[in-house]
């Protein structure tokens, strides 16, 4: 098991605002809300939501029937699990939906989708392990609990996450599916703030390397998906992590310490 990385929150600033129609992604210099914007958000009203959107996807998609596919994201998911010390009580439901769609998601109560456009176009097992290790690590991050907690200051924010709680309500499911991480199926993509993805970054470079995985196959992955998005609409998984060059600059940065983790598990030097 790996350290989890430093929290970086002195500098935490979002403002999401939520309505039955709109919902403003993070913003830079938003709302104000200190360094725990997720003490706003209950365990069990994280929890709740979570299930609740999770069911939702499983009643909207279909799994691959391709079982060496399933198996395949499965064994990976769980050595990055593993790694991340968090192997312990209820087990991950790790589950490949149909779909030529490149798009990932982890949610809070240990849930991992994975499409399977994205398996296909990823070039190797430790590509996709770059990919699980950084869901995982918004998780983790509890960076659901921070965005929730950012809504619920307005008190438009408050009826939405009451109402996304009592059954019907698609409306406000969707916005709840975009916070928490899940939302570019129902058209409600949320980029996460610059903060977070530094942390789930970072969390996920070195969380791959301790499960054995090449964490230079991340950059190479995040250089693919900004390749892919020259002159055209960029894939579901680039609109909500975006790849760009701050972002390949940053995870160079961090890659000699990923990679001695990964020499030390690979028996190196």
């Amino acid at each position: 098991m790996i350290p989890l990385p430093r929290r970086w929150k002195a500098c935490s600033r979002a403002a999401l605002l939520v309505s039955a129609l709109t919902l403003a992604g993070c913003a830079q210099g938003g709302l104000d809300l200190g360094d725990s914007p997720g003490a706003l958000v209950s365990d069990q009203e994280v929890s709740r939501m979570s299930l609740q959107t999770w069911q939702r996807i499983r009643q909207d998609e279909q799994p691959v029937q391709d079982s060496a596919m399933q198996q395949r994201v499965d064994r990976i998911a769980q050595r990055i699990i593993q790694a991340a010390g968090v192997a312990g009580g209820e087990p991950w439901e790790v589950v490949v939906f149909q779909g030529d769609q490149v798009n990932a998601f982890a949610l809070p109560g240990r849930r991992i989708g994975v499409y399977a456009g994205l398996v296909k176009l990823a070039d190797s097992d430790a590509e996709i392990a770059g990919v699980i290790a950084h869901e995982v690590g918004h998780v983790l991050e509890e960076h659901s609990q921070e965005r929730l907690g950012a809504a619920k200051v307005s008190q438009v924010g408050v009826q939405a996450l009451n109402a996304a709680l009592q059954a019907g309500n698609v409306g406000y499911a969707n916005q709840i599916a975009g916070l928490l991480g899940a939302g570019a199926k129902y058209g409600v993509i949320l980029p996460y703030g610059r903060t977070q993805e530094l942390e789930a970054d970072r969390f996920g470079l070195m969380t791959m390397a301790e499960a054995g995985y090449d964490p230079r196959a991340a950059i190479d992955f995040w250089t693919k998906m900004g390749a892919q998005s020259q002159g055209q609409a960029p894939p579901e998984f680039a609109s909500t992590h975006p790849s760009n060059e701050r972002r390949l600059n940053q995870l160079r940065e961090m890659l000699p310490q990923a990679m001695e983790i990964y020499r030390r598990n690979q028996g190196g030097t």
